[in-house]
């Protein structure tokens, strides 16, 4: 396979230089980072927006004064920021705490409506906090609990199975947006339609996915698309989007005085309004990767298309660089890569067989390049990997981001020959 080439419009360094963290001479300077699954760098634009809305004026939200006025346009501003990148309405978009929370918070309100021998479909393939809710509240209303599995030869998602998991009595499928383990990139819209068709609801965990490839709550079919902003660039908090007329349709534990208003009644207190500036500042980095690109242009939305073309040209294009090298150590049998699906992003997870990926983690990092081990929440395709003897311990994973330069790829790939 020929590797995709990067877009002329596209300028790595230009980009980093609007991150304090990768300043070479900072306290962060001279590091190789792929530990962008778990959460990426945040750039200076960021990191301003917050600041200000922090210093103010600022109040409770209101139109009687500047600080209040400041505090309604943060919110309005977020929503409109997020709606913009996630394709869905403004009046559906709610800010949490994390993504795990929202989906928390939400699986008790939906369970609420399920009766005793309904049932959820669940994913092997996804991290613990598209799971575990699900499986928690299912528990609690009686309701019986399917399961797509994972091919661990392949890391594909068996949806050929969904045929005979589906049935009338199916209230929800839950499924990652990509696997933030393996990379994997499920078939959304094959798996909505089926959803669909018995009238189930598609929760999409889009944590892993919105960073890598623009989403859109209509195309995909997803009713409900979950994720935080600090994987994209943003500050640490999760967001949702749904459908107004679903979340109408569902009520949460709330406080007497506060609004039973969409969406403000999942968003308990007040809200964090510097955290919403972040969060709008970083979807305005994003819109803003290929500024100087003819194909820029237009709404918001538009420019949002144009950069992440732009970025995931350039991030697979590092993605073959990589696994290019990985499959040089594989053939001596130092590495086993697990990243194997047809459709997958940046994200590569590898086995060091013999050694302790660990130890090899940590010799990495004597070379200033972080490249974690472990199996980051992803409990279940952890131990659908372990069931066919495909792991017998954690793994090393490593994923690019927007920031990401061919020089980190190179000091990786030197280093792992180095450790290994």
């Amino acid at each position: 396979m020929t590797a995709p080439t990067s877009s002329a419009s596209y300028d790595v360094d230009a980009l980093r230089s609007r991150f304090p963290s990768l300043d070479p001479a900072g306290p962060g300077g001279g590091w190789a980072l792929f530990d962008a699954p778990g959460g990426t760098q945040t750039p200076r634009e960021v990191g301003e927006a917050m600041a200000a809305a922090l210093t103010g004026p600022l109040s409770n939200r209101g139109a009687a004064s500047p600080s209040q006025q400041l505090a309604e346009r943060a919110v309005v501003d977020f929503r409109a920021a997020v709606a913009d990148l996630l394709d869905a309405d403004p009046r559906g978009v709610v800010h949490g705490r994390s993504a795990t929370a929202l989906t928390y918070d939400l699986s008790r309100a939906m369970a609420r409506t399920w009766q005793p021998g309904d049932e959820v479909v669940l994913s092997r393939l996804d991290h613990d906090a598209n799971v575990r809710p699900w499986a928690q509240a299912a528990e609690r209303a009686g309701a019986v609990v399917r399961w797509i599995d994972l091919d661990a030869a392949t890391g594909e998602l068996r949806v050929d199975q969904l045929g005979e998991l589906l049935s009338d009595r199916t209230r929800l499928v839950s499924v990652t947006g990509a696997s933030n383990l393996l990379g994997t990139r499920p078939p959304l819209r094959r798996i909505a339609d089926a959803a669909h068709a018995v009238g189930a609801l598609l929760w999409v965990d889009g944590v892993h996915a919105t960073a890598h490839e623009l989403p859109s709550l209509r195309t995909s079919g997803a009713d409900v698309w979950v994720c935080s902003p600090y994987k994209f660039l943003g500050p640490h908090c999760g967001v949702l989007a749904a459908d107004p007329a679903l979340l109408e349709t569902l009520h949460p534990d709330k406080l007497v005085p506060s609004t039973d208003a969409v969406p403000e009644r999942f968003e308990l207190g007040t809200l964090p309004y510097e955290q919403l500036a972040g969060v709008t500042a970083a979807v305005d980095v994003l819109a803003g990767l290929v500024s100087a690109s003819s194909s820029a242009q237009g709404s918001r939305r538009e420019r949002l298309a144009a950069s992440f073309a732009a970025a995931e040209a350039h991030e697979d294009r590092l993605r073959h660089r990589l696994e290019e090298g990985l499959a040089e150590l594989a053939e001596r049998g130092a590495v086993v890569v697990h990243s194997r699906a047809a459709d997958r992003t940046p994200t590569l997870y590898f086995s060091t067989p013999g050694r302790d990926a660990a130890a090899v983690s940590a010799a990495l990092a004597e070379h200033r390049v972080l490249a974690p081990a472990g199996w980051f929440y992803a409990e279940e395709p952890y131990r659908a990997l372990q069931r066919a003897a495909a792991l017998d311990g954690p793994g090393i994973r490593v994923g690019t981001a927007p920031y990401t330069s061919d020089d980190d790829v190179t000091r990786l790939l030197d280093a792992l020959r180095s450790a290994l």
